[in-house]
């Protein structure tokens, strides 16, 4: 099949494309949306402007698009960007949203086209372990929930992370991969990058009781 892989640059995108790529589809697009606010119902905006370099390291053309960020037009947005490209399907790094599954399959009908979900309902944990194992290399770059604090800023999930993870499901019911906007990931360098992905210049913003890492500066470097 001809594929379009919605991406955000961070680890559940990342996965499920890594996912289809395994099982010989051809994928010819990347997709990201950019949001006009920081509330969208359905896409990411912290260091989304990093996609140009993810798809850079993976040599596959990226498509994005502009969307208001508000609910429901965002959607619209969403179908009008697909609706251009010639595909048989788009992938997508839902694992627990229903909001975003139940709307990307109603844009998927409409257009003819279907929606492959690798990672849906896959168990938390083996998601993380999975990226271990792959030796995704990811770090976490947004904090949007109680008892992730400024220091879980530019931390790498690893096995230690892992842990303080579960502890933290335990204590305040996090969900472990983020799935409801807890964190938000980066991914830096993975099984099918051609090169990885350095940073140079970060900000940490923090506000509250949350905040994320700002990549004021990126580049691609050798493997």
């Amino acid at each position: 099949m001809r594929i379009a892989a919605l991406v955000t640059g961070g680890k559940d995108s990342a996965l499920a494309l890594h996912r289809t790529m395994q099982q010989g589809h051809e994928v010819t697009h990347l997709v990201t949306m950019v949001p006009q606010r920081a509330d969208s119902w359905m896409f990411h905006s912290t260091n989304v402007h990093l996609t140009d370099l993810f798809a850079e390291a993976v040599c596959i053309p990226l498509v994005k698009a502009d969307t208001s960020g508000e609910k429901e037009t965002e959607v619209a947005d969403l179908k009008r960007t697909l609706a251009q490209l010639s595909i048989d399907a788009v992938v997508s790094g839902a694992i627990f949203s229903l909001y975003q599954k139940e709307r990307i399959d109603g844009i998927c009908r409409d257009l003819g086209i279907q929606h492959v979900a690798p990672l849906w309902h896959d168990d938390p944990l083996s998601i993380l372990k999975e990226i271990l194992e792959l030796k995704m290399k990811t770090i976490i770059v947004g904090a949007y929930a109680h008892g992730l604090t400024q220091q879980w800023l530019g931390r790498e999930i690893d096995e230690n992370a892992i842990k303080d993870l579960i502890e933290l499901e335990r204590g305040f019911h996090v969900s472990i991969v983020g799935e409801g906007g807890e964190y938000e990931t980066l991914v830096l360098d993975a099984p099918f990058f051609i090169k990885r992905i350095k940073l140079i210049d970060t900000e940490r913003i923090w506000e509250g009781a949350s905040g994320h890492l700002h990549v004021k500066r990126a580049v691609l470097v050798a493997k």
